[in-house]
């Protein structure tokens, strides 16, 4: 049975608590004794050293947080939103009495504003942050640790992930102290770490810790959960903080908390390096986020399904479909197939598979382990990008009718899984709807996928396209929306 748990995403993650196990060596007479009876071992007692030097009374992470320190700052996002409109806004009490117009009606922006933590990841002022911190944000400002704010810009934004990007403006020619990145796959639990943010808002702030576990899944709603779990002190401020190792490398970027009052518990989250370097490197090259797809749906092995296929733990991701012509289906994996392994590198869940894939390169070729019928054999998968959209699957509704100003797609296995659809779902999925349109008054929303009008199916852009045009006296409408098919009649 799997747990979630309560989460609050506020903060980044931190580590506290150094803590040592003497080993305790047991000792006994090497000679039988000259009649049978009951031995206890008897432990030696363990030695207590005290430091003998002046060096090893002053043993320190200073070295580390001096070299680290620098390079993390201070992320401060302001956001302006309107006011939720009043309930009296359309009361015709409230119109009469105020000769028509309301005040109510009256939208009026509001000024949050939120803290996070940021790591500078390449001199030209590129920095990672967490994307709660920033998105939807109107303005970005960073201080640095010598107390300079700077205004910055979002070039890459992957709620995803939880992942996000900035780029200083206007830097010149100066260069800024940046991380390098560890490999966060050499990590192993009971790791020494150091965490660095800033919360609360106090400061800039340094705890330090050990790694507590890794893979952690069911922390946050993302796409690619594989978290670094932390014992540190995590507080509100410390998102998008850096998580080094004891060569002042980033191995995560804090994130999340477990915790049911708001205050630090000791269980705190990072999103691996590993992660971290595929969405700065995306930055980087000047482009978006274009990750590889397995083209086959998966889930977890629980153990009533290891037990019938005859495994003895219950670990893997047992395939469930197929795609047509993907990337699983011409490396020969089926329905029923369970993933072991990608690389050599366990896969114990469908998120390990799914983040394995994620930080492989494109082009790259990945040697999977199965289990079929019983029997461990190895495949190689290509890591490809879903196949792009043609032309001709995307149609644009404009002119005088009650769809003007909606996009929508063609489905196909690629975006139907991306959407979490079954592959020979049919239909054209709703990318947008301009607001004030008649598609918006129509109460049309992305994500929406139009399967039939007035009984036709739109099973491609063209007859959509061709339906949509139309203007007939009424609509018969069949929609899927959040896994529910909706019907509906409208005028036309």
């Amino acid at each position: 049975m799997s747990i979630r748990l309560p989460v609050l995403i506020a903060g980044g993650v931190l580590v506290v608590v150094l803590g040592g196990i003497a080993a305790i060596s047991a000792q006994q007479d090497a000679a039988p004794p000259p009649a049978p009876q009951a031995q206890v071992s008897v432990p030696a007692p363990v030695e207590r050293v005290v430091p003998r030097s002046e060096g090893e009374m002053q043993l320190s992470f200073a070295p580390v947080v001096r070299m680290v320190a620098p390079a993390v700052v201070n992320v401060y996002a302001t956001r302006i939103q309107q006011r939720a409109r009043s309930p009296f806004e359309n009361d015709p009490f409230f119109q009469r009495f105020f000769g028509g117009r309301s005040p109510f009606s009256e939208s009026r922006p509001r000024e949050s504003r939120s803290l996070g933590s940021g790591v500078i990841v390449d001199p030209s002022g590129l920095i990672l942050t967490n994307s709660h911190v920033v998105s939807g944000a109107t303005d970005i400002r960073i201080a640095l640790s010598d107390r300079r704010e700077l205004h910055v810009d979002l070039v890459l934004d992957d709620p995803q992930t939880d992942l996000a990007v900035l780029q200083v403006r206007e830097l010149g020619d100066e260069q800024l102290p940046a991380l390098d990145f560890a490999n966060s796959d050499a990590l192993e639990v009971g790791d020494l770490v150091l965490a660095i943010g800033n919360p609360f808002g106090v400061g800039q702030t340094v705890t330090s810790g050990i790694v507590s576990a890794l893979a952690r899944t069911g922390v946050e709603a993302s796409d690619y959960e594989f978290f670094i779990q932390t014992d540190a002190a995590i507080n509100p401020g410390n998102s998008g903080g850096a998580l080094v190792d004891l060569e002042g490398r980033v191995v995560g970027i804090n994130t999340a908390i477990y915790s049911s009052s708001g205050g630090s518990v000791g269980i705190g989250f990072a999103i691996p390096s590993s992660m971290a370097q595929v969405v700065a490197d995306a930055a980087m090259a000047g482009g978006g986020i274009v990750r590889p797809w397995l083209g086959a749906m998966t889930q977890a092995v629980n153990a009533d399904i290891a037990n019938s296929i005859g495994m003895g733990a219950a670990y893997g991701a047992i395939v469930t479909a197929v795609a047509p012509e993907g990337p699983a289906e011409r490396a020969g994996l089926r329905a029923g197939d369970v993933v072991l392994s990608i690389d050599g590198i366990s896969i114990d869940d469908p998120s390990a598979l799914n983040f394995r894939l994620a930080t492989k390169p494109l082009g790259s070729t990945a040697e999977i382990g199965i289990l079929r019928n019983g029997t461990t054999i190895a495949a190689n998968l290509s890591v490809e990008a879903p196949p792009a959209p043609d032309e001709d699957e995307i149609a644009e509704i404009d002119g005088n009718t009650r769809f003007a100003g909606v996009r929508a797609q063609a489905l196909g296995p690629a975006l139907a899984q991306q959407k979490g659809l079954p592959y020979d779902a049919r239909g054209m999925l709703v990318l947008d709807v301009v607001a004030g349109s008649p598609a918006a008054a129509l109460g049309l929303r992305p994500d929406d996928v139009i399967v039939a009008l007035n009984a036709v199916e739109t099973a491609d852009a063209e007859t959509f396209r061709m339906l949509a045009s139309q203007r007939p006296d009424r609509w018969q409408i069949v929609l899927r929306r959040n896994g529910r098919l909706v019907r509906s009649t409208v005028s036309g």
